[in-house]
């Protein structure tokens, strides 16, 4: 291949097949001086930059995905094998009793339980773990961004969770069930170490993932097959890569909950909670043996206290008590652009980062915006592991335990994510269509939606068919409905996730500046803590005989947040190539690692 020409070479080949004489007395024309002005740009590897034209025409592909992203993807399928494997049994071992002559819990052809402690207390604590696993993110998230490190904040969660599942072990030895208020105790001090261990792990797993891929910018690369021209999206990889952790995941999701049923069902809890801890120990042994080969981003300081004193810096002024305007004030051209450090003459103490910083700061605040509409959609996939589950188990089971059919979301995201990332995506970029991150999270909300619709549909047959009318959950007979009809609003679901809950990840580590990725992503996975108790409050509905209106509400609420979701967001829309693009700032902060705190925005 030849060495790239740039627009010196081509004056200096032009200059070599001049006369003399026209060099002398000739004056460069015109057309020539736009021949050398439109030479090719090139990168400092040497490739070409796309022009803007190239940008909105040629077709766009993902990049390599480099092999320390693999070795994360592993860790994560274990540590989701783990905690879906762990909580997949805590109803049972919470609500039901210790079945007669067992000492483990196992329940072999009867009901698995330990505690006997009923639902309240198991839909309580259960409730409980997942807003505790969604808070604790946040904490994880600033210690990782402001003192130590994406990498020591996850070794360090990943010890206290250790913790946690040994103290989880211990609470369902048959020694300790046989007191089953001391039990629960010890359960529930496991639970909340637990928790803090998942949480912080959950923050930083995701950008640290991510951020094994270097390239920030779009180049031009020539397909070798056919010589089409296309352009290597860094956003297009950062796709893939979290298509494939999302994918990760669900394969840990799948086997641990499978297994973990049948260990409670046939040995006990114990085992139950043993085996996930097993897998669970082959996170520490991977991340120590490639702590050397991941690419990292130093903690910075306080980062995350200068954004918040920036944000409220730019509100002087702008507040209002009518909501409307507020926004309005908030949403205005200048808002952020006035408060630059090069267009502030007195410029506070804290003020040590430049231009470039709040540019990044306010495309996260834009990102953090869309998140708040999250809590609508995981209300109608939370339907998956409570309301649905109870539905099943009003229908012919056919021998297949009713906690078993919601793996039909993960199994279906297993199957679908390669699909996506091999054939659709890249058909839709074919066809010159624009798929941005906030078309997709739109789609998933409408897909949300047609889940609840199937759900409140089944769910009205059910109350028809049944033999005790609509209150089927009293029925010692099944409504005559095969439980795989379930398939429809599971599948549906599936679909969403791959275009909302996966491009939230997405849309949080891309928007986010680089020393606050962490805390970004910790606020979108807050928005399922913020679900769980709206959830709580719609508890009333979920039960016989109002689950239609249950599922319907969900439904409505999806669709309407999703169309006004859209609206809301249309024109930050029409701003992600331009937010991908922004020039990266010098701020890196003050912690000795990050090597910079005060830049000069006027050098």
């Amino acid at each position: 291949m030849s060495d790239p020409v740039d627009a010196a070479d081509l004056v200096v080949v032009a200059q070599a097949h001049v006369p003399k004489q026209s060099l002398d007395l000739a004056p460069v024309k015109e057309h020539e001086t736009t021949v050398v002005a439109t030479a090719r740009r090139l990168d400092d590897q040497g490739r070409e930059i796309p022009t803007e034209e190239e940008e909105h025409t040629l077709r766009r592909v993902a990049g390599k995905v480099h092999w320390t992203a693999y070795t994360i993807a592993f860790v994560e399928l274990c540590e989701r094998f783990s905690y879906y494997g762990t909580t997949a049994v805590f109803v049972n071992f919470i609500q039901q009793p210790l079945p007669d002559g067992s000492s483990t819990g196992a329940g072999h052809s009867g009901q698995s339980g330990a505690l006997g402690m009923g639902q309240r207390a198991s839909t309580g604590l259960t409730t409980f773990n997942t807003f505790w696993c969604y808070l604790m993110p946040i904490l994880g998230a600033y210690i990782a961004d402001e003192f130590w490190g994406r990498l020591k904040t996850i070794q360090v969660s990943i010890a206290f969770a250790m913790v946690g599942h040994i103290i989880l072990i211990i609470s369902a030895l048959p020694s300790v069930i046989a007191h089953p208020h001391g039990a629960l105790g010890c359960f529930a001090v496991g639970l909340v170490i637990f928790g803090v261990g998942v949480g912080g792990f959950k923050s930083n797993i995701a950008p640290l993932i991510a951020e094994q891929h270097k390239e920030t910018r779009s180049f031009i690369k020539v397909m070798p097959k056919t010589g089409e021209r296309v352009i290597v999206d860094p956003a297009q990889t950062v796709t893939r890569i979290f298509l494939y952790f999302y994918f990760m995941i669900n394969v840990g999701a799948l086997v641990g909950s499978i297994a973990m049923v049948y260990a409670e069902k046939y040995v006990g809890f114990w085992l139950a909670f043993l085996l996930p801890t097993i897998m669970f120990a082959f996170c520490p042994l991977v991340i120590f043996a490639c702590r050397n080969k991941y690419e990292v981003t130093p903690a910075t300081g306080s980062v995350s206290v200068k954004a918040f004193k920036l944000w409220a810096f730019a509100l002087k002024g702008r507040w209002s008590w009518n909501p409307v305007r507020f926004v309005r004030n908030c949403q205005s051209p200048d808002f952020w652009e006035r408060v630059k450090p090069s267009r502030v003459q007195n410029k506070p103490e804290w003020m040590t980062f430049d231009d470039q910083w709040v540019d990044e700061v306010r495309r996260a605040v834009k990102a953090c915006a869309v998140f708040l509409w999250y809590p609508v959609y995981w209300l109608a996939y939370g339907q998956m592991t409570n309301n649905l589950t109870s539905q099943a188990a009003t229908m012919e089971l056919n021998g297949v335990p009713n906690d078993l059919i919601n793996n039909l979301d993960p199994l279906a995201l297993i199957i679908f994510i390669p699909i996506m990332d091999q054939f659709i995506y890249p058909g839709i970029r074919r066809m010159g269509f624009n798929f941005t991150p906030l078309k997709k999270i739109y789609v998933g909300y409408f897909l949300a939606s047609m889940s609840m619709i199937a759900a409140a549909v089944t769910q009205y047959y059910i109350y028809k068919m049944s033999p005790c009318g609509d209150h089927p959950s009293d029925c010692d007979k099944p409504a005559p409905i095969n439980v795989w009809v379930q398939t429809l609003p599971y599948v549906l679901i599936a679909f969403s996730e791959i275009f909302t809950s996966i491009t939230g990840y997405e849309y949080a580590f891309t928007k986010a500046p680089k020393n606050m990725k962490s805390l970004v992503q910790s606020i979108f996975l807050f928005m399922n803590a913020i679900s769980s108790a709206i959830q709580q409050g719609l508890t009333a509905l979920s039960t016989d005989p109002l689950l239609i209106w249950n599922y319907g509400f969900v439904a409505v609420l999806a669709f309407v947040a999703g169309n006004l979701f859209y609206l809301t967001h249309y024109s930050l829309d029409k701003e992600e190539d331009r937010l991908n693009n922004l020039e990266a700032s010098a701020y890196l902060g003050p912690n000795p690692g990050a090597r910079n705190e005060k830049i000069d925005p006027e050098a």
